[in-house]
């Protein structure tokens, strides 16, 4: 299915309110997979064997690819002539919603590991639920990316566990990236203004039952990695409405360049 070309009859009459609601969440959505893909991207050639080379910067690409359908979608809900490059090269960090933990540095690859597989749980629950969204744009975009997020929590499961119950040295590089990351994971939970009106337009699921799902598959894979899942964790908000961590602006400045310093520029 072409998504770019789907005619979503539905949003046509949509109220002008309706519509940006619709706008925003779909923006969160396409700057969450646009920062965590080029995080991912930032290892092509840099991974610990080759074959896990190839895999991040797959991944990597699945959201980008995810990402153009969104932004592609946002700028028709938004009507004001801006495009899918104009949405992500042309924004100021204040301005993107994504949630604090994909915009954290990649470190070594157990914190890579280890941010991969907190989002992906949540991703996978999230398109799961999309798929059945009444809005029939939406729900193919998530229809479409439901296959490759499947694949993406398999393997960051898979690596947590490898990390947790291998070496002394893995296992301490493990926990350490929990000590680090962890305290990001409650926001990807926590319901904006935003997400909490399309819930009640019956537009969203409720992410207190994606949380609970989410914490059963931790508790199940954390408990065959041999790690323990942290309890009372203060968890760091602010990603979701505009109020970032000082990681976004260099990892801009370096997403942003080209289209900033040559604007317009086609390849």
């Amino acid at each position: 299915m072409e998504l770019a070309h789907t005619t979503n009859t539905a949003a046509q009459n949509y109220s002008p309110e309706l519509r940006e609601l619709l706008f925003q969440y779909t923006l969160q959505l396409a700057d969450t997979s646009l920062i965590l893909g080029h995080r991912l991207s930032e290892w092509c050639g840099h991974g610990p064997i080759l074959e896990q080379d190839l895999a991040m910067a797959n991944i990597s690409l699945d959201l980008l690819g995810e990402t153009r359908s969104l932004y592609q979608y946002a700028a028709e809900l938004e009507g004001q002539g801006r495009t899918e490059d104009d949405l992500a090269y042309l924004r100021e960090a204040v301005e993107y919603r994504n949630p604090l933990l994909v915009e954290q540095p990649n470190g070594d690859f157990a914190d890579t590991i280890l941010r991969q597989f907190l989002f992906d749980g949540f991703h996978y629950l999230l398109l799961k639920k999309l798929q059945n969204c009444s809005d029939q744009r939406l729900a193919a975009i998530a229809t479409k990316s439901f296959k490759e997020a499947s694949y993406h929590l398999k393997w960051s499961s898979e690596w947590v566990i490898r990390l947790g119950d291998g070496t002394e040295e893995s296992k301490r590089r493990i926990e350490k990236a929990l000590d680090r990351l962890w305290r990001y994971s409650g926001e990807l939970f926590q319901m904006t203004p935003v997400e909490q009106e399309l819930h009640k337009a019956g537009f969203l699921p409720d992410y207190a039952q994606l949380k609970q799902q989410w914490d059963e598959h931790v508790a199940k894979v954390f408990a065959e990695a041999t790690l323990e899942v942290p309890q009372n964790v203060f968890m760091q908000l602010g990603g979701k409405t505009g109020m970032h961590t000082e990681h976004l602006g260099y990892l801009l400045a370096e997403l942003q360049y080209l289209q900033r310093a040559y604007p317009g520029l086609e390849w």
